[in-house]
């Protein structure tokens, strides 16, 4: 059973998110749970990897120069957009702060649900919320007019419990556990993890159900303006880093296209606008679609590579 789901994954994203939105009642009572269900995937993701590989990957000048490609030169491509756009104060203000964003902490996870390397994924997905508070203190001091504070030990106490502990429990157990033990035991692990995924499009959804319900006309709106900046960060990524080759280029469109914007929430609350909180429901369909488009742009690039 565990096996289909995994098979179908990227499918039952969509799926997850339609449903989140069709009960809201219900996604409102998975919201709560996210942080726990999301420690475990990070914990369960990263027993596949020797820290010491995670570390040296770090260690890599790319993994930064990507983090930059994520927030720096996405805020002012994206930024750049919607002023010529002439989009409102409010929702410029929300790109701005969803263009700082580091990559959601699910990443990894999702990029071995569609085959791409997953250490790479955690090294710039780590890299990415590392320089968030950086570039998101920036971005608020050009965009937002009124004084702001960041809430830096929320950040700090998110850093420590999803990142840094799941990190030194991995740490412990390469240390204490015999590896083809622990292969062995990751390799069931593995396919546990993308039922937590689908916590997450379930989970999340559900609030931006409540601005089609004050207005239709809004909803489409909002979510016309979620799928076009998700849809830009991921091309962005791919055509910026296509050249590497067809994996590596996929690997940071994902990655650059999911965003953790309820990290980017709790760090800033209220000074991010109220087109923030609009915008951060109406990403979770489109984000959750990118592994289904990604697996489309394999068997088209297999297909071409046929015919030549």
């Amino acid at each position: 059973m565990i096996s289909l789901l995994s098979r179908y994954s990227s499918l039952l994203l969509i799926v997850a998110a339609a449903i989140g939105f069709a009960f809201p009642v219900l996604s409102a009572t998975v919201f709560p749970s996210l942080p726990y269900i999301l420690f475990f995937l990070m914990l369960f993701t990263l027993l596949g990897m020797p820290q010491s590989l995670l570390l040296s990957q770090m260690a890599e000048i790319q993994i930064w120069i990507y983090a930059i490609f994520h927030s720096t030169l996405l805020t002012l491509l994206s930024c750049f957009i919607a002023i010529t756009m002439n989009a409102s104060d409010d929702l410029i203000l929300a790109i701005a702060a969803i263009s700082a964003t580091g990559s959601l902490f699910a990443t990894p996870a999702i990029a071995r649900s569609v085959g791409l390397e997953p250490l790479k994924a955690m090294a710039m997905t780590i890299a990415s919320t590392l320089l968030m508070p950086v570039v998101l203190y920036i971005n608020l001091m050009i965009f937002q007019d009124e004084q702001f504070s960041l809430d830096i030990t929320s950040y700090l106490q998110r850093l420590v419990i999803f990142i840094l502990g799941p990190m030194l429990f991995s740490a412990i157990c390469y240390r204490l556990i015999p590896y083809h033990h622990l292969h062995r035991i990751h390799g069931k692990l593995s396919q546990v993890t993308i039922i937590l995924v689908l916590a997450f499009p379930f989970g999340l959804i559900g609030p931006f159900r409540e601005v089609f319900e004050q207005s239709l006309t809004d909803g489409f709106f909002y979510l016309a303006i979620g799928v076009a900046i998700c849809s830009f960060y991921f091309f962005a990524g791919y055509l910026c880093y296509r050249y590497l080759g067809l994996d590596q280029g996929l690997l940071v469109a994902i990655t650059s296209a999911n965003r953790n914007v309820l990290l980017t929430y709790t760090v800033a609350g209220s000074y991010l606008g109220p087109d923030f909180l609009v915008l951060m429901g109406a990403l979770q369909l489109p984000t959750y679609c990118l592994p289904l488009i990604i697996k489309g742009l394999y068997r088209y690039t297999e297909k071409v590579s046929t015919v030549k």
